[in-house]
Order: structure tokens, then sequence, then C-alpha cells
């Protein structure tokens, strides 16, 4: 199979990308994969560094308000969709994956008018614009969330796959996940990540929460804070905690997220896409504190449909304090029927074979050719 996969901007469209790649190239070794993404997004680094081909196109988003950039937009689009039809007339692909962000737009539609089989793939709850709109356009589209099928009603072939990144965590190793932290083995481990930027909101209650760790001395804290707030993180931390355990852990980044999941017996953090198929394939009970500073604030409705089925709980932003996340985490670590209730929730809600859920959708388009 010839495959391209386009998305990017953030990490939650690039990673299902990337793992729809490597379930191609699991089932079918023999497969070409040429990534398009935009030269300045985390994709520009990202995928180069898997040793997956990458090529651009320039693309920026729509304002919502109305103003002469619009057209300046509008000019970007035709011109990026001219330059990925020449990138697919090369490339002769059998089928184009988009998975959000801007990038997708000229792609999809450049392989639409080209006669070339397309799925989109929608992390969130709540469907993004761009993929609304090309969903007019693509052959089939694929939702993490159920709730988003009625979002796409124009389109007759729509499934339910969940998200590919669940497929990537389940296949983790326990054993590296303790042995990376330094841990001992089937010890308690709570982790609060902000996502892979870090978040402001997310490493103050850290800073607020440190000094009240010592309440749960069996627990094995992992503090996440994104690269760009580490220092000023963990120096704050030093502050209020000077004498600090060594089972609070203060990082800037996981390079091994899956196996620290894997270990992990309750996350706190975003209610990101990746993250809550990452979540609900392991079965984690979580506190998800979801970004009021998403379109459509689909982060919330990403977390309602893990708190409605009993795996998570929820505290918005603006409610957020470190007693109050202290009192939450406590109350979870010292009930293990609530954790085993969580867990339950959350695997029920899992979709572990999402990647290859997707794949055989691809192969299905590519024979219908």
């Amino acid at each position: 199979m010839r495959i391209v996969l386009t998305g990017g901007g953030t990490g939650g469209h690039i990673y299902p990308a990337l793992a729809i790649g490597k379930q191609v190239m699991e089932e079918q070794p023999d497969s070409s994969i040429l990534y398009i993404g935009s030269p300045k997004g985390l994709e520009s680094r990202i995928v180069p560094a898997q040793g997956i081909p990458f090529e651009s196109v320039e693309i920026t988003g729509f304002s919502r308000k109305l103003s002469f950039e619009n057209v300046r937009t509008v000019m970007r689009f035709l011109k990026g969709v001219r330059r990925s039809k020449q990138l697919l007339r090369e490339f002769k692909p059998d089928v184009v994956v988009g998975t959000g962000g801007y990038v997708c737009g000229p792609v999809i539609y450049a392989a639409a008018k080209l006669g070339i089989p397309t799925l989109i793939h929608e992390q969130n709850a709540v469907a993004g614009l761009t993929n609304q709109f090309l969903s007019r356009y693509a052959s089939s589209v694929a939702v993490s969330f159920k709730d988003a099928l009625s979002q796409f009603k124009r389109q007759p072939n729509t499934l339910f796959t969940g998200n590919p990144c669940a497929t990537s965590v389940v296949r983790a190793d326990k054993e590296q996940g303790y042995a990376r932290l330094n841990i001992p083995a089937g010890s308690q481990v709570v982790l609060l990540v902000g996502g892979s930027r870090g978040a402001k909101a997310i490493n103050d209650v850290m800073v607020d929460m440190a000094p009240l760790l010592k309440r749960l001395p069996d627990v094995h804290f992992v503090f996440v804070t994104g690269e760009s707030y580490y220092e000023n993180t963990n120096r704050r931390i030093e502050e209020v905690l000077p004498a600090r355990s060594e089972r609070l852990q203060v990082l800037p980044y996981l390079h091994h997220m899956p196996e620290v999941l894997a270990i992990s017996d309750l996350v706190v953090g975003r209610a990101g896409a990746s993250s809550i198929a990452e979540l609900t394939a392991l079965g984690i009970p979580s506190i998800l504190i979801p970004s009021p500073n998403v379109t459509n604030n689909h982060q919330e409705a990403n977390a309602r449909s893990l708190v409605d089925a009993g795996a998570a709980e929820m505290i918005l932003e603006r409610n957020l304090n470190g007693e109050l996340l202290f009192e939450r985490i406590s109350q979870i670590m010292h009930s293990k029927q609530k954790q085993t209730a969580m867990s339950s929730a959350a695997k029920l809600l899992g979709v572990p074979d999402s990647a290859a859920r997707i794949v055989n959708q691809l192969k299905q388009l590519t024979t219908r050719q």
C-alpha cells in the first residue's frame, strides 16, 4: 500500500497519524509512506525523527472574525492545493489519510479532486471545522467518540474506530516504565502531566500541592512540566519543598510516555483526544482538567464522556487549586474499590484495536477503486 498521511499543529493530530502508519507497516511491510505537513508545525520535527519521508505545504487557519487576512488564507489554501496535487501526482498514493489540523485541508481536498480515496479521522467529541468541511469530499470519516458520529450526517461512510494512539500504548512494557523512572516494581504511581508542551495552570497547581504530598507517603508522584516550563516550575517546587522526597520526580518531558502510563495508578492531566484514548485503552483512572483555550471547548466534551461513564473525575480550570486536587487524588488512592470501578469503566470505553480498524477501512477503500 502507498499511503500519504497528513495532520499537524499539535501532537494530538500527529501521533494518531503515526500510529496508523505504524499499523500499515506491520500489516504490509512492503508499504510506502509519505507524510505531508506544515513546515513550521511540530510534525516537521517529529516525523523526520521517525524516519518517515516528509514534505511540507504552507497553510494557515481562518480567523473567526472577518478580516483581510482571510483573503490571504484563501490564496494560501489554493496555493497549498496546487502544491499538494504536485506531491500526490509524484508519490501516486493508493489512499490519503488526514488526522486534523489546517494542513489537512489542501491535501485531502487535492486528493479528492484527483480521485484518490481519502479518510479523515476526527479525534474529539466535538468535530473540528476543518474535518467538517473535508467530510464533504472524503471517501470515509472515522471518529474516536461515538458522540461525533451524528456530526457527519452528510457523510454516508462514517464509522467509529476509536483513536489509533490507543493501539500504541497497549503494547507498552511495564517493567521498562518502572526502570526508566527508577521506581520499585509494583509501587503506586500518580502521574501529573499538562500535555506535550505543558500547561501553566497544571504546573501552578503542582507547586501548590507539593507540600501536601507527605500525606500520601506510599505513593510516587511524577510531575511532567513541559520543557518551556521546567526550570521555573522546578525552582518554585524547591522553594516550597526544600527537602524533596525521592518519591517526587519533576521532569521536563517524557520520551517514553506509554511505558510510564502503563505503571500509573492515576493520571491527572488535560482531556486531549489522544490522552483519553491512551487512558481508556489501559483502563487508568483519571482526574481531567480540560483546557479552556481550545476550539469549541472540545476538551470539556471529551472529559465529560469519561465522567459520565464513571471512568474519570473532572475539575474545571477556574476551580483548580492545590488543596482540591490533592483531596481528589487522596480519595481515589485511598480506595481500591474506587480505583477498580474507574479502571473497569475506562476499559469499557477503550478501543485498543483502533489502528487495525482504521487500516482495515483503508484496505476497503483501496479495493473499491
